[in-house]
């Protein structure tokens, strides 16, 4: 496997592991993104390109609320890893004119810290939650009345002489972001008056994200250049981003001071990732599926011993995309291989296994 292959990012000092390994073409972020994606995040609504829908249903929201000056109702982004959630959040705290104050669902352990963070809120102020789904229960349920009626129930002192001193908020504004919207209690997700999903790029968004993100790192790209890294992404700026370094330190490399369609592919070809965005961990799960198990179906479990991987991150990374391009079926019975995938294989799809998978497929909406 190349060496350029993986991000490499240091673990928490606490971890027994000193490095952890990231897919280049993984959505989740990691440190070598951060200093990249300040400098490309764009800050207003017309900056900011894709998902038409969700901007058009914020602007309205947005601009009733500063007619009423009233706090705009409290805001749920979800949708996969990647594509622009908290970038969306700043830029609604800059169109709202407001503070914006960022915390991590996991990063708040006790009451007492998501309490003081909102008590320190001013008024209209923005508290951005990144992965929202993964907040303790206890501590979520103080969210409730702070989201509703804007006060914060706090309990003093221990014992038969502890009181309750109910605390009174600053009108603000949540934004609460997610990858998995399913993992909300529904008490929190209702609180919610706005939810938006944000869908996976086109092409064409994803090739206009590449220019402007080049233009930004003061490099010129041709056109034909940027579409082929946008095809390779997976429908995701974060990976269109940090493709087009890889593709810009090529190019400097071979003296090009406009990155070319030959950069482009040079690059990615290196990184071993294909025309539909496919990294050598995708294609040998197709392949294992194909050779090793004879399209399945195999179990999750089993699948996963065999390509050496977390069966989680196979449910939770690998498969969602390999699904979406319908190269992997989800039966009953475990994961099988579909026409589709065998095709982009080369392989041609066993007769058997065609009528397999109509009939499981066919269990599987009865």
């Amino acid at each position: 496997m190349k060496d350029g292959f993986y991000i490499t990012s240091m673990m928490d000092e606490n971890s027994s592991e000193t490095t952890k390994k990231e897919r280049i073409t993984g959505a989740n972020q990691v440190r070598a993104d951060k200093d990249i994606e300040n400098v490309l995040r764009p800050k207003t609504m017309e900056g900011y390109i894709g998902q038409e829908k969700v901007k058009e249903n914020l602007a309205v929201s947005i601009a009733a609320a500063k007619m009423r000056n009233d706090a705009l109702d409290h805001v749920l982004l979800y949708g996969p890893a990647g594509l622009g959630k908290t970038t969306l959040a700043h830029i609604i705290a800059n169109t709202l004119g407001s503070n914006i104050k960022i915390a991590s669902g996991p990063a708040i352990e006790k009451a007492g810290d998501l309490a003081a963070i909102i008590s320190n809120l001013g008024e209209h102020d923005v508290l951005f939650i990144d992965e929202i789904h993964r907040l303790n229960r206890n501590i979520e349920e103080i969210l409730y009345s702070a989201m509703e009626d804007f006060v914060i129930d706090l309990v003093n002192g221990k014992g038969p002489a502890a009181s309750v001193i109910t605390v009174p908020l600053a009108k603000f504004t949540l934004i609460g972001a997610t990858t998995k919207a399913g993992m909300l209690s529904s008490p929190l997700r209702d609180r919610f008056g706005i939810i938006c999903r944000l869908e996976t790029y086109s092409v064409a968004e994803l090739t206009e994200i590449v220019e402007r993100a080049a233009k930004m790192l003061g490099s010129s790209i041709e056109q034909k250049a940027a579409e082929e890294v946008a095809k390779r992404s997976r429908g995701t700026p974060r990976i269109a981003n940090r493709l087009l370094k890889r593709v810009r330190d090529y190019a400097i490399v071979r003296g090009h001071e406009e990155i070319q369609l030959s950069d482009a592919k040079g690059a990615l070809s290196l990184l071993e990732i294909d025309e539909l965005g496919l990294d050598i961990i995708d294609k040998g799960l197709l392949q294992s599926l194909a050779e090793k198990f004879n399209g399945g179906p195999v179990g999750l479990e089993t699948l996963a011993a065999t390509i050496n991987e977390d069966a989680g991150t196979i449910e939770d990374v690998y498969e969602p995309y390999l699904m979406q391009l319908g190269f992997v079926v989800r039966t009953p019975r475990g994961r099988m291989l579909a026409k589709k995938g065998y095709e982009h294989l080369g392989i041609k799809m066993p007769e058997k296994n065609r009528e397999q998978l109509s009939f499981l497929e066919k269990e599987n909406e009865n």
